[in-house]
Formats: C-alpha cells, structure tokens, sequence
C-alpha cells in the first residue's frame, strides 16, 4: 500500500507515493531520480547517504519521508544556485577533495550544516562535524583543507557555473 507523501525537495515542493517502509534513501533515488544522494551501508555507519533536513544533516538511510513532511530536504543537486557551484563545491574541485566521489555528497551536505551554523570552524570542528562520513580514498587531509577553503570564502559566493 502506497500513500501519498507531500515534501520539500530543494526548495521545491513535491507530491509522491511511496510504500510507508521506503526509507528517504530510496524514495530520493527511485522515486524522485536524484540520485547525488548514494547507496551506502544501509545502516547509517557510512554517511554517504547524507542529506540535509532543515539545515541537520540526516541519514537518509534511516529516516522515514513520512515523518519528514513539513520540513525542508536539501540534497546534493539543491547545492547548485541558478546553475552555479556552492563555494564548497568549488574548493572539494580546487584541492582534489572528491577522488571517487562516492562519499562526496554526504560530506559537501555535513559541511554545509556546519558551516551554517559556524561559518570560521577550526580544523577540529571541521574534523567532529565530518566525524561520520567515511572516505577511502583521500585520507580526509584535502577534505579538510576544502572545508577550511570554502569556509574563508564567501559564503554566497556562487560565482562559478557548473561545466559539465
């Protein structure tokens, strides 16, 4: 049985049935196509499958549509600004930050959180904000310097398009 979910999806609002079980994982992925958000571990240890609700970083693995009607829900496409880059978008590019890429949008959303709601964060608030989101490839050292470049940007400076 499906039932009729109302959201908000970056910044736009949304109408969709889903079985009552769909976590928001899958209904982002399958049901709505925006598939930035990744398939991890599925029990919310990885933190790719990150996303923001209401500006909190959320393990859309573990978190239900149904309880989230009402609330605001960023994903990775919702970074871009009228077709350009967010400043940690452009710093994860400039210091090679995003190698598989795989973990890329869980942690560009946990840093986006963090840097909402501290916009100078030191290297260690840097490193227990991204505490959960695991990458194999980088070591977190260019994670880290990113985070620190975007952080000394400004933070609505949008002011790269995105090439593709």
């Amino acid at each position: 049985m499906k039932h009729l979910l109302n959201l908000s999806v970056n910044g736009e609002p949304v109408e969709v049935a889903v079985p009552l079980h769909h976590t928001l994982l899958e209904v982002l992925r399958e049901d709505l196509r925006l598939t930035g958000t990744k398939h991890g571990c599925e029990l919310g240890e990885c933190g790719t499958c990150t996303v923001l609700v209401d500006g909190e970083p959320v393990l859309s693995c573990l978190a239900l549509p149904i309880e989230l009607e009402g609330t605001e829900i960023t994903t990775v496409e919702g970074l871009t600004k009228d077709g350009r880059a967010h400043p940690l978008q452009i710093a994860f590019a400039e210091t090679g930050a995003a190698q598989c890429g795989y973990c890329t949008p869980g942690i560009l959303l946990a840093a986006k959180a963090l840097l909402g709601r501290n916009p100078r964060p030191t290297r260690l608030e840097i490193q227990e904000a991204l505490a959960g989101n695991l990458c194999r490839c980088t070591g977190y050292i260019q994670i880290l310097q990113a985070v620190e470049r975007a952080a000394a940007a400004d933070p609505a400076d949008y002011t790269k398009p995105i090439s593709v």
